[in-house]
């Protein structure tokens, strides 16, 4: 009974293992072992299938000798084969499940690059060899060629850019069991250098009939990059460059050259203006506050144009609130000629004093030029400044003495501010310290302390120098450009209601003077003059002394 038992082991355990173990079919069953029946199926260790397809020009005829590669998975070493007198390929042995990535290509065609997944059933007993077929596989001939001319913002060729187009498709796949994973590249990219002319021209790219033949007229398309244009060297690009796509259609349509008009590097379809500025009146905006225009001293004027500014085209003139004489600057152009520095010279600009600048400049992209005026404060926004009366002077109308050396009823009286004042809808009023001449002060009326009503103060904003003779008068340094603000007011100096009626004797220059800004207060404060520094000025201002502007020299008898 034992010997019976042992018998009937051993000769299983020599079927089932040891060095006579085979598999030549690859089925993943020793051989020998038993088949599979109907009832129970045996999956195969390894299941593997095959990769086939066909590989045709555009037009159809099979592509003999190109050649195709498969990556599986993340494998570092393709599979290589080459196509046959009809263009077939063939790859056996790949596992099932997996990546696959395919490239097309051969000399003188475009390159084509597909990836897909190999159906997971490839390989199931009794479908070990099944198969996926890619194609057919169409790739373009690379003989073809675009030519475009280039041309700078200036209307001259713009040579040495660089360029890359691309060609897209430039192939096409079918895969016949309708992979939804397939993902397909085919695009031609070439990069090219444009010559002195400005000719850019691009060669071995698909045929635009060809593209048009077998990927439609819609898809089919040309893509064009261009480089920036530098073309003086500065670093600052006079063109940013260029992007555009053209259909195929579009090609053949208006021929394989074309002439490019590079856009400049800002846009030129508004005028020649200043962006940027810390004095506003010179911007394109139109923000006059003098808060918004004020320079420090010693401070440039800083300038940021939307287009380059010509190199030495930049002129500036400065002159003061009367325009009188011009102020020495520099001018320096920065940045490829879009930032420029205007350097008032040293001890120009003064806290408190008024300036008017007179610009001009020329686009070195358009030809445009510009030309402006504005004006600025001298001091800092951050520090404010007392207000003070600095100077008051009479314009004298009489030429002989002793009219000529008193204050006769209707001339005009005007003071000078420390810094200039923007008026409110009211006006202040001045008084004198004693009209009477009794040494005494209120007890007359128009004198400090006298209820009556004083001299109405008006802005004289200069808009000319002072005229020192009838000849020949003092010219502004360029046309004046106001600015509703100044630092001189004026008043009449006649008869107030119980006032006085005759002339005020001005030898002694102790004449004293007050500016009752005080009287303003019943309108608010909304209602006070107000400082450059957006200050109210709510308090009396007095002040010694009235100096004589003579007439002006009259001309010379007639010989």
């Amino acid at each position: 009974m034992k010997k019976h038992l042992v018998m009937a082991v051993v000769p299983f355990l020599a079927l089932g293992c040891g060095d006579d173990f085979k598999d030549e079919n690859g089925d993943g069953i020793a051989d020998g072992v038993r088949e599979p029946d109907n009832v129970t199926v045996v999956t195969p260790a390894t299941p593997k299938g095959t990769i086939s397809g066909q590989v045709l020009t555009s037009d159809l005829k099979p592509l003999t000798e190109a050649t195709v590669e498969v990556t599986i998975g993340s494998s570092a070493t393709p599979l290589s084969a080459t196509t046959d007198a009809k263009g077939n390929f063939t790859f056996k042995d790949v596992p099932a499940g997996s990546q696959v990535l395919l490239t097309f290509g051969k000399s003188g065609y475009a390159t084509l690059r597909a990836t897909a997944t190999i159906p997971g059933e490839a390989g199931n007993v009794p479908l070990n060899n099944a198969n996926v077929s890619f194609g057919p596989v169409t790739l373009t001939r690379l003989d073809g060629s675009l030519r475009f001319l280039l041309v700078t913002p200036q209307g001259r060729p713009a040579a040495n850019v660089r360029a890359t187009l691309e060609a897209n498709p430039a192939g096409n796949i079918t895969l016949d069991n309708n992979d939804v994973n397939l993902s397909i590249v085919s695009t031609v990219t070439v990069e090219a250098t444009s010559d002195e002319q400005g000719a850019l021209v691009f060669q071995n790219i698909p045929n635009a009939h060809e593209m048009v033949r077998y990927t439609g007229n819609v898809t089919s398309r040309y893509r064009l990059w261009v480089s920036s244009v530098d073309s003086n060297g500065d670093g600052v690009p006079e063109s940013n460059g260029y992007v555009a796509s053209y259909t195929a259609s579009e090609v053949i349509a208006q021929g394989t050259t074309r002439i490019l008009n590079l856009p400049a590097s800002r846009p030129t379809g508004a005028a020649l203006v200043v962006e940027s500025s810390n004095v506003a009146t010179l911007r394109a905006a139109t923000n006059t506050e003098p808060l918004r225009n004020m320079v420090r001293p010693g401070e440039p004027i800083y300038l940021y144009f939307n287009q380059p500014v010509q190199q030495s085209s930049l002129m500036a003139r400065l002159t003061d609130e009367y325009f009188k004489e011009s102020l020495p600057v520099t001018v320096a152009l920065g940045n490829g000629g879009y930032s420029a520095t205007i350097t008032p010279g040293n001890g120009v600009v003064q806290v408190g004093k008024e300036y008017n600048i007179d610009l001009r400049a020329v686009s070195s992209e358009t030809g445009d030029v510009y030309s402006s005026k504005g004006f600025f404060f001298g001091g800092d926004a951050g520090t404010v400044t007392p207000i003070t009366i600095a100077e008051a002077r009479y314009q004298e109308t009489s030429v002989a003495a002793p009219a000529s050396q008193q204050l006769n009823p209707g001339e005009l009286v005007y003071i000078s501010f420390s810094a200039p004042l923007l008026p409110p809808s009211g006006s202040a009023l001045v008084y004198f310290g004693d009209l009477n001449g009794d040494g005494l002060s209120g007890n007359a009326p128009g004198e400090i302390g006298h209820p009556s009503p004083g001299f109405p103060l008006y802005m004289a904003e200069p808009e000319e120098p002072y005229a020192t003779r009838v000849v020949n008068p003092e010219q502004p340094v360029f046309p004046f450009s106001t600015s509703s603000i100044s630092s001189r007011y004026v008043f009449a100096y006649q008869s107030v209601p119980g006032g006085p009626t005759v002339s005020l004797n001005l030898a002694p220059a102790t004449v004293r003077i007050m500016v009752a800004f005080s009287k303003l207060g019943v309108q608010g404060v909304a209602g006070s003059y107000e400082s450059i520094w957006g200050q109210a000025i709510v308090g009396d201002l007095a002040h010694n002394g009235v100096l004589i502007q003579p007439a002006p020299t009259p001309p010379p008898p007639a010989p």
